[in-house]
């Protein structure tokens, strides 16, 4: 039996266990990783993430009625909601994020029945996996099949759905990237995103290639406040930047050169935090292109070249995170590594030789601990699918 039909067996061996019936379906909306393109897209930018072989199941049998009865196997925690009553809970936190996606469908017009549900995971909490996308995508394609209706939202509709539900009910002010790569996400490729016209198309990621994810396991307590900060450097700078390109609306729309030709518009700082978005929107596309040619080294260097705009012009690595690039670098069949996420901590993501992962979280294993002072976590994942549903015999 392989690790994935261990994991759905057991869910299984749960559920009849909590409700003393076997479930009908499980519901699987898969973590993300980003590739490349941080922070660019808050500002219409580029991303390049991909769906991890990670991800949240949700085991469910329908109920006739409009209740949701869950328990969490990860927290060890019970929560039952009514679909005609929902309310954000601030004593249990992720019960938030299946009762926004229940409001969300609702509100678009689909008429929802209850489940019982079992909900396990193995995205790491808080490393910036997106273990909230994932649930929320779970939760989303659990409901609708529960309610007899597995297509009445899908797609783009449902990545959007999910994004409301975490705007709107839980309160983070997140971007599409997240829920989108968990529900279009397909094996072997990436996801190029366009976050203005959500327009996307997959981009086979090379055989010859392999990723390993470092989590820092530091705190990134810093990475709210920043968040909005940035956030608000990029919209001055589009301001200052309109008084001589009056058609601009987000920094997606100035190249490099616009943005060099009329440095002298924008104080130092948020001159910085321009030319990271605006060169990493550029890198994003130069490895589209890159993995197309199979040109891993110019694949690898522009990794690099992210992670240095991300720690000197955007300001958003940390010392635990710059010590994992580091040790990442130092391995043989390293080509390229940078921090992925939002920054202050979480992740960091190595593309690699095939063969090397090994050496890689060795030397993660050797390195990081001594400079962080912390113990580290290592994944290795290619490209998984989107979200789908298991019918169970």
């Amino acid at each position: 039996m392989s690790s994935e039909e261990s994991r759905t067996q057991a869910l299984v061996d749960e559920f009849t266990r909590r409700f003393e019936s076997a479930p009908t379906h499980i519901a699987v909306g898969p973590g993300r990783v980003n590739l490349i393109g941080e922070h660019t897209d808050y500002n219409d930018g580029f991303v390049l993430p991909i769906a991890l072989y990670r991800d949240i199941r949700i085991a469910l049998r329908p109920r006739t009625d409009r209740t949701v009865r869950a328990y969490s196997l990860e927290y060890d925690d019970w929560y039952e909601f009514s679909i005609d009553n929902l309310k954000y809970d601030e004593d249990v936190l992720w019960s938030n994020y299946m009762m926004g996606m229940a409001w969300v469908l609702e509100e678009q017009g689909v008429r929802l029945q209850g489940m019982d549900a079992v909900v396990s995971g193995n995205v790491p909490r808080a490393s910036g996996l997106s273990s909230s996308a994932a649930l929320e995508v779970a939760t989303g394609k659990a409901l609708l099949v529960a309610s007899g209706q597995p297509d009445a939202v899908s797609g783009v509709p449902l990545a959007t759905s999910a994004q409301r539900a975490e705007n709107k009910f839980v309160g983070v002010n997140c971007g599409i990237m997240d829920q989108f790569i968990s529900v279009l996400g397909a094996e072997d490729n990436a996801l190029l995103i366009d976050c203005r016209s959500l327009e996307y198309r997959l981009i086979l990621f090379p055989a010859q290639a392999a990723l390993v994810i470092g989590n820092t396991k530091a705190s990134r307590s810093l990475a709210g406040s920043a968040y909005n900060e940035r956030r608000s450097q990029c919209e001055q700078g589009v301001a200052l930047l309109r008084q001589e390109l009056p058609d601009i609306a987000a920094l997606r729309d100035v190249t490099s050169e616009q943005l060099e030709a009329h440095k002298h518009l924008l104080p130092e700082l948020v001159y910085r935090r321009c030319r990271h978005v605006v060169s990493e929107n550029e890198r994003v596309m130069q490895t589209v292109d890159a993995f197309q040619r199979g040109d891993l080294a110019e694949a690898g260097r522009l990794m690099d070249a992210s992670h240095a705009s991300l720690r000197d012009d955007y300001e958003v690595s940390s010392a635990a995170l710059d010590a994992m690039v580091d040790a990442m670098r130092s391995a043989r069949g390293c080509i390229g590594a940078r921090l992925t996420g939002a920054g202050f901590g979480g992740c960091a993501i190595a593309l690699v030789e095939p063969g090397s992962e090994q050496a890689v979280g060795d030397a993660i294993f050797d390195l990081y601990p001594k400079a962080a002072n912390i113990w580290p976590e290592i994944y290795t994942s290619r490209p998984g699918p989107g979200a789908h549903v298991l019918e169970l015999a």
